[in-house]
This record gives C-alpha cells, structure tokens and sequence, in this order.
C-alpha cells in the first residue's frame, strides 16, 4: 500500500487513528500549504484533534470557549478577511445548539467555513441523547450553498478534507467519534466530491449506505452471495449534497431494487435524498430505508447500537431478503412513460 500523499504516515497507521486524528494530520498538512487555513474550535480541540492544527501552528487556532453560536460567527468573520477556516466540534452542536449561526453567517453570505463535525449519529452512545445525532444531515442538505460529505473511513476522511478546499462555499464533513475500522485500502480509489464509489457489482438489488454502513454493506453483500447467491450491488454515497443522480438512476435501471442504509434518521438523511432522485425520475423500484426510524435512540456502545437497530451486516443482510421477496413486476416496459 502507498503512502498516503504529503504526509509521514502510512495506511497501515491509519488502522490505529480516528478519523478524527486523520483529519487533525491531513489539516495540518493543508495549513503547511496555504496560510490562510486556520481552525476554530469551542474548546473541544482535543476531542475533535483540531488541537493538532494548533500545536503547529499556535497562531492559526482559536478557541471561542464552550460558545459554538459564537464558533460560527468567528469562522464566518474569518472567512469574510479572506481565510479558510476549519471549524470543528460535535456534529450534535454544530447541526442543533448553532444551526441558525450556520445557516445565516456562513451558508446566506456562501462563505468558505468547512466544518468537521465529530462524534455524529451514534458514535459517543454511551453518552446519551444530547450527544447523539441523527438529525444533521436532514438539517445541512437543506441549507442552500451547503455541501455535505459523510466519509466512510479515515481515509476517506482525508480525501474529503482535501477536497473540500476546492469548494468555494462552505462544506460539512460528518465523522464519528474514532475507533471505526477502515474500509478503503488506500487513498487512490478517485475520490470526486458528488461522484459515489462503486465498491461492488451486482444484478440483483442495490445497496446505497454512506459513513460507517459501507463497510457493513460490503460485509452483508459477501454474505448473501454466498448464502443466498444473491449478486448485490453496493454504492458508497459519500456525498449526499450534491447527489450522484447518475448512480441512482442507474441502480434502477440495472438491478430495479434498492436498499439505502446511514447512520442517521430515516427522515431526510441519505434515504430521503435517494427517494427523492427516484420520484423524480419517474421510473419504477422496489425501495427501501434503514436506519434510525422515527425514535431517539437507547443508549449503549455504538457496536451494540448497530447491532440493535439492525444497522450491522446481519440486519442489512435481512433487510435486502425482505426486499427480495416483495412481489415486484421486473419487466415493466418503461417505453410509454413520459
């Protein structure tokens, strides 16, 4: 395996890093490069490894305290002097505690503020309620100018973070709290900001997950193929805005069966984009959602909620059977359809 590019690390390293501490190495990186990147935190610089931004360079880092409304206004001020400022902290705070400040001081004025939000859907479960969050991808893709990015990995992490300075406006990248294990091998698989990853190929159903359920997608797949002989398609959607309309259309086209999978509440996450690109399209396909349903979730280890809500290999690996069995008319003729 290679290097990963401009940086003193390996892949192999990255077995024992957090994506959070992928992205604290990939931004210090960046900030060697550019000296108008600089990174903004609300004293969680340790938690969210923006503080290793911060130890090289001390100058560039500013910690507002336990304020994020006032993380936002900071990192838009900043931005509008002509930085490119890193704002980091948890993905509860920066969707929820100061979803106004980022709606109106960085996505109103298209400002270039990309913020790393960590410990998102239920990564820090045994934390509770208030540090679970499973509502922000809903709450992002609906602000106008937002990208939104969920990696499966860290290194995929490190791919988005770069990526994201290529954007004008400004950029979500939603981690968990670390200790994910890796899906991608190296970082050369042509990551493209709004253009998924066809991991696997398949005939028969189409798996769409983004962030941690890629892995468990791929796993589930291997498994059908070998206890059901079921040729089963997986699609890593790391970019939920803006969308790749191009895979999903032909995920039903090529397989008319399709089950999204994400870290996050049914309701306007990654399953509500892809249905939203299915009606539009006017084609017909079996379809499903799984994720958090319309609930808040019990409190546990995150492998334990994973398990519980389904979200693992198994469930998935369930929840493609129930698809499969649906009595569904394949060859319908799209010919007449407007």
């Amino acid at each position: 395996m290679a290097e990963i590019t401009g940086t003193t690390w390996t892949c192999y390293d990255s077995n024992t890093m957090t994506q959070a501490e992928i992205y604290g190495r990939v931004l210090t990186e960046l900030g060697e490069k550019d000296p108008r990147v600089v990174g903004v935190t609300a004293d969680l610089a340790n938690s969210t490894k923006i503080g290793v931004f911060g130890k090289a360079f001390p100058d560039r880092l500013f910690n507002v305290g336990i304020a994020e409304q006032n993380l936002f206004g900071v990192a838009a001020g900043l931005a509008k002097s002509g930085l490119i400022p890193f704002a980091s902290t948890f993905a509860a705070f920066a969707s929820m505690r100061a979803a106004e400040q980022v709606r109106t001081d960085i996505c109103y004025q298209n400002l270039p503020v990309k913020i790393i939000a960590t410990h998102a859907g239920v990564a820090f479960g045994q934390a509770g309620t208030t540090h679970h969050c499973l509502e922000d991808i809903a709450i992002m893709r609906a602000f106008p100018n937002m990208t939104v990015i969920v990696p499966a990995d860290g290194i995929e992490t490190a791919n988005a973070v770069r990526a994201s300075m290529d954007i004008p406006g400004p950029v979500y990248i939603r981690v968990g709290r670390g200790f994910e294990p890796k899906f991608h091998a190296s970082e050369d698989y042509g990551f493209r900001v709004g253009k998924a990853q066809r991991f696997r190929e398949g005939t028969d159903l189409t798996i769409i997950a983004c962030g941690i359920a890629v892995l468990q997608a791929a796993e589930a797949a291997k498994l059908l193929a070998a206890s059901d002989g079921l040729s089963i398609r997986v699609v890593n959607m790391h970019t939920i805005k803006p969308i790749d309309r191009e895979e999903v259309l032909a995920a039903i086209r090529e397989t008319r069966r399709i089950l999204t999978v994400e870290e996050h509440s049914v309701i306007g996450g990654l399953g509500g984009a892809v249905a939203d690109v299915i009606a539009e399209s006017g084609k017909g396909c079996a379809f499903s959602k799984l994720g958090f349903n319309d609930e808040f979730s019990v409190v546990g280890y995150p492998e334990d909620l994973y398990s519980h809500y389904r979200l693992d290999a198994n469930g998935i690996a369930d929840a493609v059977r129930a698809i499969m069995g649906r009595d569904f008319e394949e060859d319908e003729s799209w010919e007449d359809e407007v």
